[in-house]
């Protein structure tokens, strides 16, 4: 349970210090390179459906949810909006 803890510690401090970084810029300076924010969205997006999916499997709460393809799919583009809405609101 601790490396779970340490994955989310992780992302935690990334999405801050993209946060801090961007100063409310469409783009994110990544060693010198600016990428488009939807990228560093779409990303984390997927980090965050894959820590979903591990705390299915730990938690053995696969019989409990829906077809996998649609839930994950879906979790993927929600997580992706809250990142967009959470960081680069304005």
């Amino acid at each position: 349970m601790k490396i779970g803890a340490a994955a989310v510690a992780l992302l935690v401090i990334s999405f801050v210090a993209v946060h801090i970084s961007s100063h409310h810029s469409p783009t994110v300076d990544v060693l010198g390179s600016y990428f488009p924010a939807w990228m560093v969205c779409i990303l984390s997006g997927l980090a965050l459906t894959l820590i979903a999916h591990w705390i299915v499997q730990v938690g053995n709460l696969k019989p409990y949810i829906g077809p996998a393809p649609l839930i994950y799919s879906s979790l993927m583009i929600i997580f992706t909006f809250a990142t967009w809405i959470f960081f680069y609101q304005n």
